[in-house]
């Protein structure tokens, strides 16, 4: 009786201890496929700030409050001073600008703030988080107050007028990096650039309408000296400007070309038909009427003459360069180290087999611009030509015919550090007609052996699926993605987009191993995953920072509460995003 009695109450102390455990569990907000947070786990505890950084916050906190509010009362319109003595003249010029970034990230820069803080000894500026702020006045402040600038981004300030622009340009001869990005450059503004900023290194002039093929001409060659313009230039990027595909815009680019002899990167649309146009050396109609020497002069002064030596240029970067001219490109670029390509419906042309012929290529990006697309399995001869040279790969509208393809490829170039692919996988013909069927369970594991040489410098990882994916073609793909987080240690971004199966299994084997421990920044929006997972995640070691569930199909609102509350218990340095 005694011993039965004892066991009883044995019994119902053990119910009692789990009862407790579990109202504990509770109050902390922790469920049953939750992980305690607050050890050494893959998000970190937020950083203490520097005490740099909470004097910074301080004083954008109360700029407007404070610091700037006798001169918003009583000085604010005066524009007659070249310099103020205020609050912030003995401000080092780093910490000046981290402040002007802080208030423009906070949208707390005001006009007040902002003639404040145009001193003399800054040396970089920019207006693109605040272009209402930039107008004529504030403009011919910068050119009184900072003429030490190396650095100055007016991009989408359209109310700064092209006089403005000028005296700028001419204000400044120390830029090294202009940007004119949306603006009203006009050829006045091109031609000051070109004349008066001669340590220019990078020059933004995307989306001006006003920048004609005149506007270039003067651009790359001083009228009134007679020379070329802007000879240390090596960046010019000119997107999506008007006329791109006429004769005088292809000219122009073809001018620029010669004329600046340092030019690696020029960001245009007319430039595979300007490189088609010298490699043809067809420059006899190229004169100009305004006194800008001619193509065919400019193409002997570098001594490079029809009959003679084949004319070379510096460019390290080529953008949308169609398939079929990609030898014509070559010739012209042999140090080419980025290309982008645009791709036909028809796999009988020979552009993608001259690719790994390019001795310095090292940066790809193929896009399908047919309406069919290419098969994946057409980009392996590339992959394997280029070996452990490629080190970035990006891929838009290809067909993952052959579910052996994507592994196959990764396994060819071992040196890779960023892969992108979006990817459409066509259904199996052979089950088209068959009612669809629940997919079978997954196993505990996948193969992990897909890759055998790994990824070991992979930083970079983004794979985006088009479309239901066929049964038959689940297993290998999961083994491909398990496979490659388990081998790539030192991945730093994972987005794995709108994947339609099951990826807790695919996630598992990285996360109970030493892989996954880089990780900052990890997107699933619209796959499958579970909300047990993203617990496992919260508690694997590494140092996430952001965690995108958008749209993820079995993430719940109860789960993304549960993730927020215990990230702010535990303080967590962790941005959840879900909707």
């Amino acid at each position: 009786m005694r011993n039965s009695q004892s066991e009883a109450r044995k019994r119902a102390g053990k119910r009692m201890r789990r009862k407790r455990r579990g109202k504990r569990k509770q109050r902390d907000g922790i469920g049953r496929d939750e992980t305690r947070l607050g050890g050494p786990g893959m998000p970190q505890r937020r950083a203490v700030p520097t005490l740099t950084a909470l004097c910074l916050q301080n004083l954008a906190q109360h700029m407007q409050s404070l610091w700037t509010k006798d001169y918003s009362d009583n000085y604010l319109d005066e524009y007659e001073f070249r310099f103020l003595v205020g609050p912030f003249n003995d401000l080092a010029s780093g910490l000046v600008q981290e402040l002007l970034q802080l208030l423009g990230s906070s949208r707390r820069l005001s006009r007040a703030a902002l003639h404040l803080l145009l001193l003399p000894h800054l040396r970089q500026l920019s207006l693109r988080p605040c272009p209402a702020l930039a107008n004529n006045a504030l403009g011919h402040l910068i050119v009184l107050r900072c003429q030490g600038l190396s650095v100055l981004d007016l991009g989408g300030c359209g109310r700064l007028s092209p006089a403005v622009l000028v005296d700028l340009a001419e204000g400044l001869p120390h830029l090294s990096r202009l940007g004119l990005a949306h603006t009203q450059a006009n050829v006045q503004v091109l031609s000051a650039v070109g004349s008066c900023c001669r340590h220019l290194r990078e020059l933004d002039v995307s989306g001006c309408k006003k920048v004609t093929p005149r506007a270039l001409r003067h651009l790359g060659y001083d009228l009134l000296a007679q020379t070329p313009g802007c000879p240390t230039l090596r960046v010019l990027l000119a997107r999506d400007l008007e006329h791109t595909e006429d004769g005088d815009m292809v000219a122009a680019v073809a001018f620029l070309l010669l004329t600046l002899p340092c030019l690696e990167v020029l960001a245009h649309g007319a430039l595979p038909n300007a490189l088609q146009l010298l490699h043809s050396q067809q420059l006899d109609g190229t004169k100009d009427s305004e006194g800008f020497p001619s193509l065919k002069e400019l193409v002997q002064g570098q001594g490079a003459v029809q009959d003679g030596a084949r004319l070379r240029l510096p460019l390290r970067q080529l953008e949308e360069v169609e398939e079929d001219v990609l030898g014509t490109v070559h010739a012209m670029c042999p140090w080419a180290e980025e290309v982008s390509v645009w791709l036909g419906d028809s796999p009988s042309r020979s552009g993608l087999r001259e690719l790994p012929s390019w001795k310095r290529l090292s940066r790809v990006t193929l896009g399908c611009s047919g309406r069919h697309g290419r098969a994946l399995a057409e980009v392996l001869p590339l992959a394997q030509g280029l070996g452990t040279r490629l080190h970035s790969l990006t891929l838009h509208g290809f067909s993952c015919r052959d579910p052996l393809s994507l592994s196959t490829l990764l396994a060819s170039c071992p040196g890779l550090q960023s892969f992108s692919a979006e990817l459409e996988v066509p259904p199996d013909p052979r089950t088209h007609d068959e009612p669809p069927e629940d997919p079978p369970a997954p196993p505990p594991r996948w193969a992990t052996d897909l890759l055998p040489q790994g990824l070991p410098r992979l930083q970079r990882f983004s794979l985006t699926l088009a479309g239901p994916v066929p049964a038959a073609h689940r297993p290998v793909l999961s083994s491909t993605l398990a496979s490659l987080l388990c081998e790539a240690r030192h991945l730093q971004s994972l987005r794995l987009l709108a994947v339609p199966f099951q990826l807790d299994s695919v996630l598992e084997p990285a996360l109970a191993g030493p892989a996954l421990r880089e990780l900052r920044e990890l997107s699933l929006a619209e796959s499958r995953v579970s909300a047990g997972t993203v617990w496992l995640l919260l508690g694997s070691d590494g140092p996430l920072r952001r965690l995108d569930l958008s749209r993820c199909p079995d993430i719940h609102r109860r789960d993304y509460d549960s993730f927020l509350q215990a990230v702010r218990k535990q303080r967590l340095d962790l941005d959840i995003t879900w909707e």
